[in-house]
């Protein structure tokens, strides 16, 4: 297995050890860069490989036009290429990209896996943004019943004073060296400042793009 980081796609993963089927084509699924949200499958040959190398930007093979296809070309949805991996048998691509306008579907969805029998739902992304999602539909949605709107409707002084608490009992937990307190007061601290988050309108994504930028 083998990937790039947002430096080095110029040093260009190995095309010749890619896998490519009778049509000489390769599956590509494209996956957010930041919290892990699967956005799309397409097809990539050798060109459009070599293409979105050099170019930094997610390029795929048109197997109804039989043509190279540079995504968000006409829509202005194009995607930074963040990452690429492959599988252990060189057959299937990973790539991690920033979506640009967070939308990758041509139906103006977030993700193309948006269907399910149930309901219309958000892609599932990780943890923590799957319970950010939650509270935001709380703000958005008020329900008189739940915690989190409780916490919303008591502005920066109730959750503010949730997250002094929650801290502190962190710390405790530490002190005792007590693992599961630990997990268990740490994920009450994360919740509590998801709720500051939403109430602030700040996404959690900006978040995440902090921490990125840190890691460089």
């Amino acid at each position: 297995m083998f990937s790039t980081d947002p430096y080095s796609l110029h040093q260009a993963i190995p095309v010749e050890k890619i896998r490519y089927d009778e049509r000489g084509l390769v599956p590509a699924i494209i996956q957010d860069y930041l919290d892990g949200t699967i956005l799309m499958m397409a097809w990539m040959n050798r060109e459009s490989l070599q293409k979105t190398l050099e170019t930094g930007e997610t390029c795929f093979w048109s197997r109804s036009r039989q043509e190279l296809w540079h995504k968000g070309a006409t829509s202005g949805h194009i995607q930074k290429v963040q990452s690429i991996r492959y599988d252990c048998d060189s057959d299937a691509l990973l790539i991690g990209v920033e979506q640009i306008g967070d939308i990758a579907c041509h139906t103006g969805e977030r993700s193309c896996f948006h269907q399910i029998e149930e309901k219309v739902a958000p892609p599932p992304g990780d943890t923590l943004s799957q319970v950010f999602n939650v509270i935001c539909d709380r703000r958005d949605h008020p329900n008189e019943s739940s915690y989190t709107c409780k916490l919303l409707a008591g502005g920066d002084n109730k959750i503010l004073k949730k997250i002094g608490e929650e801290s502190a009992e962190v710390v405790m937990a530490c002190k005792d060296d007590d693992v599961d307190a630990i997990a268990g007061e740490v994920a009450d601290l994360f919740y509590h400042t998801l709720v500051a988050l939403a109430h602030h309108q700040v996404d959690i994504k900006a978040v995440y793009r902090k921490l990125q930028e840190r890691r460089k």
